[in-house]
């Protein structure tokens, strides 16, 4: 029996604007009648007909309505034509393997149903992504105009009765209206899992984490804050690399990740830092709700900020197989991030490029062969492997760079200090606040630091003083394409090097969230504490920002 298409009438939702992640509002938002599915049939219908005959891969992090979701996806994708769709079981995919996959099978695109870092349950967050045939997020051109149809859709359709067991995998074959249509339920692991095994060399990092290369086992911490990637951390950390049961936790994805907080920084994975503080463990890693976020500590809990994490991988880059094999091309950072990898690029003359705060910035570079290694501050990293920054990737680049080098994860931050120098850095994170004071803040801020005078001005605390060089609201002109992406963020980079950059971010689903990011670079004292080498330059930036009275806060949310 042929399943019949049905038109459904519906009116717009203000605010369905995909921020640099996706559309990402409470749960209740979603759940509000046709919300989600106007926002599906607005990302089909902004294939300008494309879609239709086509393949899309689904899948999520696993949190609240993500199951509802994707039974709805299956039918609004059935009435518009696609041709197939790969589902992880469960609706489970992580965004790194959605981006692999898309890649694998050559698909139009992927939609991924995560709010990333953000918390989750039914009173919580919930978020809707669309990733490009390359296997990156949707670029401004795509995300604009799923925008403008969100704003005038009338109706969108829909195969009502188009059940789905996500449970089981197989391929589920249908008729509708004549025309055939299938769901491949598939294991949201094995796809994944193979890609690492092409890139790293799993049997000597097997010997490295049993001991055998050591003496002793490699004593790990891996916390998959009940996200995604707790059955990727299960196959290939236990299964594949003989780590025992002992060194993963959290690793069952739950609705609401067991009230934990998905985001892997020193605040919400509070509890994997004070057990490796207080335990015998060589390395500990965190991974946000989706997996594509992580955080490194080494021994006594040593921090590893993101800038240089990506600083001390591009140094080590070519003892990770994969890049031995296909040679290393160019670097790339967010604006934001701390300028450490800057300095290897630098070192082995390779190209490091500058962009705005968003993954989908580093595709074309990557897709022209001018990028092979990129990250962001917010804890992201990753290469051209896929699309995406990959949480679980950038643990096995770290486990190949200790059993390259013997060392641990201080030593080999101090050994790589000692080089280049090193790169201070904190963000302050100011989350939920007005969204009316915030926009005042930042255009009486752009303001200040536009006018000609403030070149060149002097700003003192605690016995340093820092004299203006560049301010602006950062833009970029992409190489590849020319397009153009204006007010990426303000920033204030002083004669040293030190920089202040501040932001909204577009991550949160409701208020308004304020980055404060501060820089500085010491070629010499590069032991200190970063908290007291850092003070100065925060309390400049808080004078400069009026940040206190703006938003009523005398203290951030989150401190990295």
């Amino acid at each position: 029996m042929s399943l019949v298409v049905k038109s459904v009438s519906t009116k717009p939702y203000d605010g369905q604007k995909p921020g640099t992640s996706g559309l990402r509002k409470k749960v209740k938002a979603f759940q509000a009648e046709n919300y989600t599915e106007n926002f599906i049939q607005c990302i089909l219908d902004s294939s300008e007909g494309a879609v239709a005959g086509s393949s899309l891969v689904v899948g999520g992090d696993g949190r609240f309505f993500c199951k509802k979701a994707a039974e709805i996806i299956v039918r609004i994708c059935a009435a518009n034509g696609v041709s197939k769709l790969y589902i992880g079981k469960d609706a489970i995919l992580s965004t790194p393997a959605v981006s692999s996959l898309i890649r694998h099978n050559k698909a139009y695109g992927g939609i991924l149903l995560t709010a990333s870092h953000n918390p989750g349950g039914p009173d919580n967050d919930f978020g809707i992504k669309f990733n490009c045939e390359n296997g990156g997020p949707a670029p401004d051109n795509v995300t604009n105009k799923i925008y403008k149809l969100s704003t005038k859709i009338v109706q969108y359709k829909i195969v009502e009765g188009l059940e789905i067991d996500l449970t089981k995998l197989g391929v589920n074959s249908y008729s509708v209206n004549g025309m055939p249509f299938s769901v491949e339920i598939i294991d949201p692991v094995a796809d994944y899992v193979c890609l690492m095994k092409e890139i790293f060399d799993f049997d000597c990092l097997k010997v490295f984490v049993s001991g055998k290369k050591i003496g002793s086992p490699l004593k790990l911490r891996i916390d998959s804050l009940n996200g995604v990637t707790g059955p990727y951390v299960n196959e290939i950390f236990l299964n594949c690399l003989g780590a025992t049961p002992d060194n993963v936790v959290h690793t069952t994805p739950l609705e609401d990740f067991g009230g934990l907080h998905p985001d892997p920084n020193l605040t919400y994975a509070a509890d994997l830092v004070e057990t490796v503080k207080n335990g015998d463990y060589d390395l500990g890693a965190a991974f946000d709700g989706d997996g594509d976020r992580n955080m490194i500590i080494g021994r006594n809990s040593f921090f590893v900020t993101p800038s240089d994490s990506l600083a001390i991988i591009a140094h080590y880059l070519e003892c990770i197989p994969y890049f031995k094999r296909n040679g290393v091309t160019g670097f790339a950072r967010s604006m934001p991030t701390a300028a450490a990898v800057d300095l290897v690029a630098s070192k082995q003359n390779k190209e490091c490029f500058e962009v705005p705060t968003g993954w989908k910035y580093f595709g074309n570079l990557m897709d022209a062969g001018l990028l092979c290694l990129c990250g962001e501050e917010s804890f992201g990293t990753g290469s051209n492997h896929i699309r995406e920054k990959d949480g679980i990737w950038a643990c096995l680049a770290w486990l190949s760079v200790m059993e390259h080098t013997g060392k641990g994860v201080e030593e080999i931050l101090k050994q790589h200090w000692a080089t280049y120098g090193r790169n201070y850095f904190t963000r302050y994170d100011y989350e939920e606040c007005p969204l009316e004071p915030c926009n005042e803040m930042m255009a009486t801020l752009e303001k200040t630091i536009t006018e000609p005078s403030f070149i060149g001005k002097e700003y003192s605390s605690g016995g340093k003083t820092y004299k203006t060089k560049i301010a602006d609201n950062f833009s970029y002109t992409d190489p590849v394409d020319q397009s153009v992406s204006t007010k990426q963020g303000l920033r204030i980079v002083f004669e040293d090097g030190s920089r202040i950059v501040m932001r909204l971010s577009g991550t949160g689903s409701s208020g308004a969230t304020v980055r404060l990011y501060i820089d500085s670079y010491e070629k010499d004292n590069v032991l200190g504490f970063a908290s007291q080498m850092l003070e100065p330059l925060i309390q400049i930036a808080l004078e400069i920002s009026q940040l206190p009275q703006f938003t009523g806060r005398d203290a951030p949310t989150v401190i990295t």
